[in-house]
């Protein structure tokens, strides 16, 4: 059995940022042209703090790839296929 680590935790919590980020920049473009990055609007201030959550994020989904199917199955932020988010 897989125990769940905080940096499991920790790299899903990234993962989920990143994809709805994605997903709003997207339909940001789509709909209207508009900039609809929600961390360069949080952040845009502070481009050195926006890059390094650019950066956190795109580890995390490197971390998830190398551990894909390791232990607990391919499911992100899941026990293992099957099983409901803690």
């Amino acid at each position: 059995m897989c125990k769940k680590s905080p940096l499991g935790g920790l790299v899903c919590v990234l993962l989920i940022i990143g994809a709805l980020n994605w997903g709003l920049v997207g339909l940001g473009w789509l709909v209207s042209g508009a900039n609809w990055n929600v961390v360069n609007l949080l952040l845009g201030k502070w481009q050195t703090v926006e890059s390094i959550v650019y950066v956190l994020v795109g580890l995390a989904g490197l971390y998830k790839l190398v551990m894909w199917g390791k232990c607990c199955g391919s499911s992100c932020c899941s026990g293992g296929p099957g099983q409901p988010v803690a």
